[in-house]
């Protein structure tokens, strides 16, 4: 492996969106990683993506790039409703998880109407 990249065998993350009022993925959705920094516990946006026609986005952490620690995925909801022309009761969904195995594979799906959210860890 050649110094300062990323290692192939090491694990990711992805997400994917569903809009649960239609039955359809979530296209155009804007979605964000931040880390948390210590000392001072600080957010520090590390990659944004959009969704695509399928409710998915390329990779927020690529193989080789997780390292342990806490994270948030930040998905802009308010404006993904009122693109469709609806107002939403969540102007955006936070999700903070912690990432123990940095070798591991992560997914974290999202589904979401105007009023509700839930998400879980994937595979």
């Amino acid at each position: 492996q050649t110094e300062g990249m990323p290692d192939p065998g090491k694990g990711s993350l992805t997400t994917h969106v569903l809009n649960t009022a239609t039955g359809l993925p979530a296209t155009g959705l804007a979605v964000s990683l931040a880390q948390l920094q210590e000392p001072g516990m600080q957010w520090m946006e590390l990659a944004q993506r959009w969704t695509d026609e399928h409710g998915r986005c390329s990779p927020l952490l690529a193989p080789g790039q997780a390292k342990a620690g806490t994270y948030k995925l930040r998905f802009e909801t308010a404006a993904y409703w009122q693109g469709l022309g609806h107002t939403s009761f969540y102007p955006f969904v936070e999700v903070v998880f912690t990432i123990t195995d940095p070798a591991q594979k992560l997914h974290v799906p999202l589904l979401i109407s105007p009023f509700s959210y839930m998400t879980y860890r994937g595979s």
